[in-house]
């Protein structure tokens, strides 16, 4: 395993952020979703998950989930992913990372 740097690690922008939007994604190669996040000072940003194996578009509205926002932006199909959400790969499915608590908005990982 490679090691990185301190200053390495502080570059990625990890923040904590919620979920406003959630829509099918038909157009997707593998099945998705489009996913619409409040990061509070960072505004609201759009992405494209892979996480239709464990979640409903209903189980993601309200929910504070963890992003990189500072990675560039990535052309999905007719889609512009703006971050990174993030999560842990399974047998069954993506599960999302999240967050013991509730923090605000844009509050970065640290």
């Amino acid at each position: 395993m490679e090691q990185i740097s301190w200053s390495d690690f502080e570059k990625v922008m990890i923040v904590a952020g919620t979920i406003l939007r959630a829509e099918p994604f038909p157009e997707a190669r593998k099945p998705a979703y489009k996913i619409w996040v409040d990061f509070g000072p960072y505004g609201e940003r759009k992405t494209s998950a892979q996480v239709t194996r464990l979640y409903t578009l209903e189980m993601l509205i309200g929910r504070q989930i963890i992003g990189i926002i500072n990675f560039p932006e990535k052309q999905i199909g007719p889609f512009r992913s703006e971050f990174l959400l993030s999560g842990f790969e399974t047998e069954e499915g993506v599960v999302l990372a999240g967050l013991e608590r509730p923090v605000p908005n844009g509050t970065r990982l640290s």
